[in-house]
């Protein structure tokens, strides 16, 4: 099952997507609006089928509950291509890294970018794979892991990389307005095998600048869940963003940043396409 959230006639609801139709989730015969609220308690009945040229596309989460937590070095060339750019600390974790994403809201797929001329000169693109936690959880066991899980979506996680550099954290230049694109859909758990082994791409204008595949993280994604959920609640709607691969902008050299006009189309195997300009 594909989830998304869409407008139609000026009217925001959550649906189903099959065969190029949305069909709007209900209850008592009202759209349901709220995506967090679907996953915390899936009920509802199928609406009329909408042809999905006639609605425009949302984030499926665009107001996330709390900060999205974001995993930073997690596929093995990523962190190699990353030695010394930001910090000289770690090149390869011993350990997960985590930090804090705080983009309220999220943009959806054909939504524009915003570049923030004057603030960050080093705008870069990261695709990443995004859990959507399900259930609530506290010391979930790693064989415990995917009963927690409702399902993934594609993230681009935007990143200003001179902020992220000179602040000497990373919150900062992950964080601006507009910096977290997610979409198009959430594919529900069971829609793919676990843990999910799909191909991860993005391109620049066409360029095919990285190629991977999910299941080749560090930390995968039992050990993610289990060791974030340790004295710390996980919630229904949490969203979890699991590492880039190589091949970011900031790692080519000379570097290959964002400019105004780049169309960046992030790619998943199974989840679809989510595609922005930057502005």
């Amino acid at each position: 099952m594909k989830y998304l959230k869409f407008s139609y006639k000026n009217e925001k609801a959550i649906g189903i997507l099959e065969n190029d139709h949305v069909y709007p989730l209900q209850s008592n015969g009202s759209w349901i609006k709220n995506m967090i609220s679907y996953i915390e308690s899936p009920c509802g009945t199928r609406g009329q089928g909408i042809s999905i040229e006639d609605v425009k596309i949302l984030s499926p989460i665009e107001y996330p509950r709390r900060n999205i937590i974001c995993l930073g070095k997690n596929y093995k060339e990523h962190a190699l291509e990353m030695k010394g750019k930001i910090t000289d600390a770690v090149v390869v974790p011993d350990a997960p890294i985590y930090f804090s994403k705080a983009c309220y809201k999220t943009i959806g797929h054909g939504e524009t970018i915003t570049g923030h001329k004057g603030v960050s000169d080093m705008v870069d693109y990261e695709v990443e794979l995004a859990i959507i936690i399900g259930k609530e959880g506290l010391n979930i066991g790693k064989d415990q892991v995917r009963d927690h899980i409702f399902g993934y979506t594609i993230a681009n996680d935007v990143s200003a990389r001179d902020l992220q550099k000179n602040h000497f954290q990373w919150l900062k230049g992950k964080s601006l307005d507009g910096f977290c694109p997610l979409g198009p859909v959430i594919i529900e758990r069971d829609d793919v095998a676990y843990p999910p082994a799909l191909d991860i791409k993005c391109y620049v204008n066409d360029e095919l600048r990285q190629d991977a595949k999910t299941d080749d993280l560090i930390f995968d994604i039992d050990t993610i869940v289990s060791d974030l959920s340790k004295g710390m609640t996980l919630l229904p709607g949490d969203i979890i963003l699991t590492g880039t691969p190589s091949g970011v902008g900031m790692g080519f050299k000379p570097p290959k940043y964002l400019s105004s006009g780049d169309v960046i189309k992030c790619e998943i195997e199974h989840i679809g396409r989510l595609i922005n300009t930057l502005d």
